[in-house]
Order: structure tokens, then sequence, then C-alpha cells
């Protein structure tokens, strides 16, 4: 069943993605108008979503920027079909790198990057990072269930240089690279909900109280990685430039859970700038009201060690 899904799907998406890009964006249109004006997908959870972030806004004005996101959500879905046939001169030519030399920079003294970010704008086109720099680039991502899409989604994101880590080997990678004094990237999109059973830390995010990744505090001082955040905005339809910002160059040197905290910090204040594309479509706040509940188990856990 897995092959003949495949079998059927995959090669529309390759034919589509051999379109001219203002084809794909009339497509875009109208999935819009299916997705938000007929079928109402996940509405509910980008309104709400928007409510909680931004509470001193009209209920007009939020529905005008969750209109926005999903009209920003369809063109990011033409894009990534696109990324499955774009070559290496347009892929360059619409998106770009505002200051490069920051990363290359920490190249050149030999260390290893842990490179942050979030789900703003467009995540997927990073893939053409390996063209600028002259260490392995790593991008860890979440394994499909199915093995045909997984093979051939890994296939077309490494074809200008990454490398696909599945997020369970992360670990494992960057632990063989560090002993082996291999330099290496690592992108690290840290923005999104955790399990709440596998949470050591609650924190504040748009004024709502919700657990965090904390897996690039514990890497970057495991492994002795400069922290940069890359924020990527949009600069038009189809066009967008990511600029590079220093976190700092010696995690350790930052107590716990202060490292997190500055990522998150930098986070916001990057999607309020464009908060109309941003992923309001993933239930960041799902866990909103269990704060209480994860510090009953997480003392219990740390009494009976």
């Amino acid at each position: 069943m897995q092959l003949l899904l495949f079998g059927i799907v995959y090669p529309f998406a390759w034919l589509f993605s051999r379109l001219p890009m203002r084809i794909l964006y009339m497509i875009s249109d109208v999935l819009f108008f299916l997705i938000y004006h007929v079928f109402g997908y996940r509405k509910e959870v980008v309104l709400k979503n928007i409510s909680y972030a931004f509470p001193n806004k009209s209920l007009e004005e939020k529905k005008q920027l969750s209109k926005e996101f999903f009209k920003h959500f369809t063109d990011i879905l033409m894009e990534s079909v696109k990324g499955f046939t774009m070559g290496k001169d347009e892929i360059l030519k619409r998106y770009k790198y505002k200051n490069p030399e920051l990363l290359n920079s920490f190249v050149k003294e030999g260390k290893s990057i842990a490179l942050v970010g979030a789900h703003l704008a467009n995540w997927e086109w990073c893939v053409n990072l390996p063209l600028l720099t002259k260490i392995p680039v790593n991008g860890s991502y979440n394994q499909l269930r199915n093995p045909y899409f997984e093979k051939a989604l890994k296939k077309s994101r490494e074809r200008f240089g990454i490398i696909g880590i599945k997020t369970f080997e992360t670990v494992k990678v960057m632990m063989s690279n560090y002993q082996n004094n291999t330099q290496g990237i690592y992108i690290l999109l840290s923005d999104q909900s955790p399990l709440v059973e596998k949470t050591f830390y609650w924190t504040e995010f748009f004024g709502v109280k919700v657990p965090v990744h904390t897996g690039l505090e514990m890497l970057s001082k495991k492994f002795d990685l400069v922290v940069i955040n890359q924020h990527t905005r949009k600069i038009k339809r189809g066009y967008y430039e990511t600029e590079f910002e220093l976190i700092t160059q010696d995690p350790k040197s930052f107590e716990n859970y202060e490292l997190t905290e500055k990522y998150i910090r930098i986070t916001e204040k990057n999607i309020k700038k464009n908060p109309e594309n941003y992923l309001w479509s993933h239930n960041r706040f799902k866990h909103k009201d269990r704060f209480d509940e994860w510090l009953n188990n997480y003392s219990a856990k740390k009494t009976k060690k």
C-alpha cells in the first residue's frame, strides 16, 4: 500500500515541481481558497495560537493575520514542491544569505556550529547552504512513516550537499564527529513543542508558559559548538533572505537554561517582525495548562532518584 501511494503521488509532485513558479503560485492561490474558505483546515488552531500570542489585537486583526498566514502557508507548500527539482542557480537567486562571512569566520577557526532557527518564512530552501561553506552541513529531520517518500525526500534535500540526519540519530552523529575531530554545521529548528514527558524546562513564549526543547543547550555545551541563529525573512513572493546572528561562541559559560532563554527571546523578536510568516498551524500552545502536572511528575521522579 505504501509503495502504491508513493507511485501515485510522487510522479505528480515531480511533474508539478517542473512548472514555472508563476504557475505554482496560481495553484497556491486556488489552494488558499480551498483550504481557507472551503475546508477551513486548522483555522481554529491558527486563530487560537494567534490569539494567545497577540492578545491585544482585535478580533478583526487576528482574523486578518490568520488569513495572511494561510496565503503564505500555501505558497510554502508550492515552494517545497518546487524544491524537488529547483536548480542551483535558481535557488541561490531566490534564497540568499546576507552575511555568510559570520558563519565562515568560525569555519576558518576550525569550529563546529549549531545553526538554530524557527519555522519562519521558508525553512525548506536552506538546503542550499552547503553551496556557501566548506564543511559538512547536517540537517535533522523527523523520519517519515512511508519509506519510499522518505527516500525521495531525503534525496531531494541532499542534492546540494546537505546531510540529512534522523532526529533520533543526531546525538550519535555529533558524538562521532566530535571524537574524530570532524567539523560540521548542524541545523536545529527548536521552536516547536516537545513531548511533555521528555521536557526538562518550561518558559514563557509570547507570554504563555509552555515546555521548550533544550537539546540546543545540551548539545552545544557537550560538543563545544558555536551557536548562531538564522533569521529568514520574506523579501517578496518567492524570494527570501537569511541573516545570521551570533548567540555565543562559549556555550559552557551560560547557566542552566540561560542559553535556551536567549534563543526563545530571539525567536519571539523575529516572529514579531513578520508574524504572518510563522508556522501558526503547529499547535504550539497545546500544553499550556499542564505545567503543574509536569512539575509534580518531575519532582516525583527526582525524589525517587
